[in-house]
């Protein structure tokens, strides 16, 4: 083989070397930048995750005041003399909501985040609570210099809602059209009124919950619907 030609293939072979070499960088910086975005991706779903678990602690904690303001309402009569208030409770409406945000705060922390920004921002009507959150650890060191320091921050919203409506209230003197009692004889039995009702007990309340009917007896606490019985709790995207 001439010397001419052995001498043209290893200045060749020289020539190309700085090419793999190129190659062969660029396609592990593209490596390097993909996972720095598959890093970003998961730090910004872990942004996500903490801000739908603290939203939804936010109206789980909630409907439990509303359920807890139900029965007080039961209990001191309140549901006699202030109907209205105790109908919005019933309603989703008027519990205080400093606890429910601070147990979206706690629920964000386990997380791995903060409730920042707007923070938790509750709605009146529908009920709602509107938390921000940001990641507390940043993406990380990566080829991309801007990863080192970047925090993933992410939004959600938890929606209240009331399962139940009242149920019309009875007629007391058990007539149809309420001026009577049994064979219309104005609500006196044949024994001098032995039947007639006590006044001042506390009048059952009737409500309806999805279909299902329940009796609050002020008398008799023990049987009660749950929380989730009477309010819903839902992610609102």
């Amino acid at each position: 083989m001439p010397a001419t030609t052995t001498h043209r293939r290893r200045r060749d072979a020289g020539q190309a070397f700085p090419l793999y070499i190129v190659a062969v960088g660029g396609l592990l910086f593209l490596a390097l930048a993909f996972f720095a975005v598959g890093q970003a991706a998961a730090t910004r779903n872990g942004a996500q995750t903490a801000a739908d678990a603290a939203a939804l602690a936010a109206g789980q904690k909630y409907r439990e005041l509303l359920r807890k303001g139900v029965l007080d309402g039961l209990r001191d009569g309140s549901y006699r003399t202030d109907p209205t208030a105790w109908e919005e409770l019933l309603n989703g409406r008027g519990a205080p909501s400093e606890e429910a945000c601070a147990s979206a705060r706690w629920f964000a922390g386990r997380n791995g985040a903060a409730v920042s920004g707007s923070g938790c921002t509750p709605d009146s009507w529908p009920t709602s609570f509107a938390v921000q959150v940001t990641t507390r650890n940043a993406v990380g060191n990566s080829v991309i210099p801007v990863t080192r320091s970047k925090h993933a921050s992410a939004e959600a919203k938890s929606v209240v809602g009331p399962r139940c409506t009242l149920d019309p209230a009875k007629d007391d003197t058990g007539g149809a059209d309420g001026k009577g009692g049994k064979d219309g004889k104005d609500g006196k039995d044949d024994e001098g009124g032995k039947g007639a009702k006590d006044e001042d007990a506390p009048a059952p309340v009737e409500i309806t919950c999805d279909g299902k009917r329940w009796t609050l007896d002020p008398a008799h606490l023990a049987e009660l619907p749950d929380a989730a019985d009477l309010f819903s709790v839902r992610l609102a995207h």
